[in-house]
């Protein structure tokens, strides 16, 4: 039997399918076509993250932490890439790919049972998003006169997105995320610059304070950094759906399977450029969209001596960021534009976590990765009974800003495990015609040693000093 025989009888439906591979485009403006996966995991990122923690950090710490953004949001794109880099090439999903690592318990690998535990506390991070949502709601409902419950509004939120993800469609996703994240991101940059002509104008001095490291102050906000940290730029569940949307949007099967293909290599390194341009283009929008948040909340809520905390109240003290520097008008604004925000974020991460739910029982041998069909009609059932879960879990605990800041802290915690795992798959699973150059390996680990002291804090100020108090 031949090579490209072989490898045709392997080849995942999911991933690869049978079609032909397809040339990759040959220039920058051609590769703008063929992006999107990182428009959805932006739609994610661009929410929860960036308009409660990050303009939260800015209220309590001031200018003080600014630095504290930037390293978080840049400091994990790296592995985005480089992690779907293996996936693409190889056919994995993302679950596959992990259980490859040494050391398993059963069927599957240590980090995947790690995964498991931390299944509530993350999806306690998706009730506090849908929580979220549904105070934006309940707030922008007093803006035209009527008043709504919240909690009656998260279940409608929850109701809707069940709804219209059950559908498991890729594609009305990403053309939805994309309008809502640009619209809300372009408002907040407005504000931001509107800020320049108030009272609560940035000076050189913030500037220079805000980039100058300050470990007393990251120290006295440990904790809300620290989830900032995990909720801000990507987190490793936005790094992980990364590797399904690429999945989705064709990236393997534009690749194609037979590796003993002359054209293989160039198709694939072509279409790795791809995956590249998409990942750096969003890098910029979310840092174009977090670090506003971080602007308005230190020059203009931590100027006001307006700290956003508890469940109803947070929402409405946020929207001074845009009241503040556009005028009293610009509420109803801000009241739609944290609507939308924050379901977008909804929609991207339910639907993200629908992705993986199928590989968990793939590896424990449940059924054939081959079933396409029984795949999607575990993705579509998971996806309708996910946000009810999660709006359930609100239900229990409703404080939205506690709930994101557990979510954001689990991250934090899962992202030296990506960062390892990319490393250890692509030394030794990786076809190394298409392995990545020596700076971009170096810089792997330089992102894993990091993340693995950032994990270390989050176990010492959130579960030992507490336990020692």
């Amino acid at each position: 039997m031949s090579k490209s025989a072989a490898t045709s009888q392997t080849v995942d439906p999911y991933t690869q399918g049978n079609g032909q591979p397809v040339k990759p485009p040959a220039n920058f403006a051609a590769r703008l076509s063929y992006l999107g996966p990182s428009l959805i995991v932006t739609g994610a990122v661009i929410g929860s993250g960036e308009l409660v923690l990050t303009t939260t950090l800015g209220a309590a710490a001031g200018w003080s932490l600014l630095w504290w953004l930037f390293l978080s949001c840049w400091c994990k794109a790296l592995v985005q890439a480089e992690i779907a880099r293996y996936t693409i090439t190889s056919g994995d999903t993302y679950l596959r790919a992990i259980n490859r690592l040494p050391g398993k318990l059963w069927r599957i690998s240590w980090p995947i049972w790690l995964g498991l535990l931390a299944y509530i506390p993350g999806t306690m991070g998706l009730g506090g998003i849908i929580g979220g949502a549904g105070q934006a709601m309940a707030f922008f409902s007093t803006t035209i006169g009527f008043s709504i419950d919240g909690m009656v509004c998260t279940g409608l939120i929850a109701l809707s997105a069940s709804l219209l993800l059950s559908t498991g469609s890729y594609r009305w996703l990403e053309r939805i995320s994309l309008p809502l994240v640009l619209t809300f991101t372009g408002a907040t940059l407005i504000c931001s610059i509107a800020m320049q002509f108030t009272e609560f104008r940035t000076t050189p001095s913030d500037v220079i304070q805000g980039l100058t490291p300050d470990l007393g102050l990251f120290v006295a906000y440990a904790t809300l950094a620290l989830a900032a940290y995990g909720y801000t730029g990507t987190t490793s569940g936005d790094i992980t759906a990364y590797t399904y949307w690429c999945i989705e949007k064709g990236y393997p099967r534009y690749l194609g399977a037979d590796k003993s293909d002359p054209e293989w290599v160039e198709r694939a390194r072509g279409w790795i450029k791809v995956l590249h341009t998409d990942v750096w283009l969003a890098l910029i929008i979310v840092t174009c969209a977090t670090i506003p948040y971080y602007i308005l909340g230190a020059g203009v809520l931590h100027a006001m001596g307006v700290v956003p905390e508890g469940n109803s109240e947070t929402i409405g003290a946020l929207s001074n960021i845009f009241t503040q520097t556009l005028g009293m008008w610009a509420v109803w604004i801000f009241a739609v534009g944290a609507f939308f925000i924050l379901y977008s974020t909804v929609l991207s991460s339910v639907g993200a976590a629908g992705r993986s739910i199928p590989d968990y029982l793939i590896e424990m041998g449940v059924f054939e990765r081959s079933n396409l069909t029984l795949r999607i009609l575990i993705i579509r059932w998971y996806l309708a009974v996910l946000p009810i879960a999660a709006f359930l879990i609100y239900l229990f605990v409703p404080n939205f800003v506690v709930l994101i800041m557990i979510g954001g802290l689990t991250s934090a915690l899962f992202l030296p495990i990506q960062s390892g795992a990319t490393l250890w798959l692509q030394a030794k699973h990786m076809d190394q015609r298409i392995r990545p150059n020596k700076i971009t390996h170096f810089g792997l680990k330089i992102i894993f040693v990091f993340e693995v002291v950032m994990a270390g804090l989050v176990i010492w100020f959130v579960v030992l000093t507490p336990l020692q108090g």
